[in-house]
């Protein structure tokens, strides 16, 4: 029981993050009815700002859900660690901080690729 509980929980997560993920997505999605591009070049460009403007989300999404869920293991296995050795707590937070530093780092690669997807491309 404890088992599906667990699991009906997550499915409650993810459908939330989705519907969230939809409901933000939907300032770039909307078009004024009344203005119609000049030519077609103009239609293809508004059409894809708002396709960079998901990807855009998704991707950094995807990111931070992916360093949240690393920090947190990593912080969990190190307080276990110092509950384990208090003695090597020194180097166990030493060693924490650097991976921390770490993670945080790619995330902040993936704003960057998401900032030059939006402005570049």
């Amino acid at each position: 029981m404890k088992k599906l509980f667990r699991h009906r929980r997550t499915v409650c997560a993810v459908a939330l993050a989705l519907m969230l993920m939809f409901v933000l997505a939907m300032p770039a999605l909307a078009a004024a009815p009344d203005a119609a591009p000049a030519n077609e070049a103009a239609e293809s460009a508004g059409g894809s700002l708002g396709l960079k403007a998901i990807a855009a989300g998704i991707a950094v999404g995807i990111a931070a859900a992916g360093g949240a869920v690393g920090m947190g293991l990593a912080t969990a296995k190190s307080a276990e660690g110092i509950s384990r050795q208090p003695e090597a707590e020194g180097k166990i937070r030493t060693t924490l901080m650097l991976g921390l530093v770490f993670i945080e780092t790619a995330i902040i690669y993936a704003l960057l690729v998401v900032i030059l997807i939006i402005f570049v491309l």
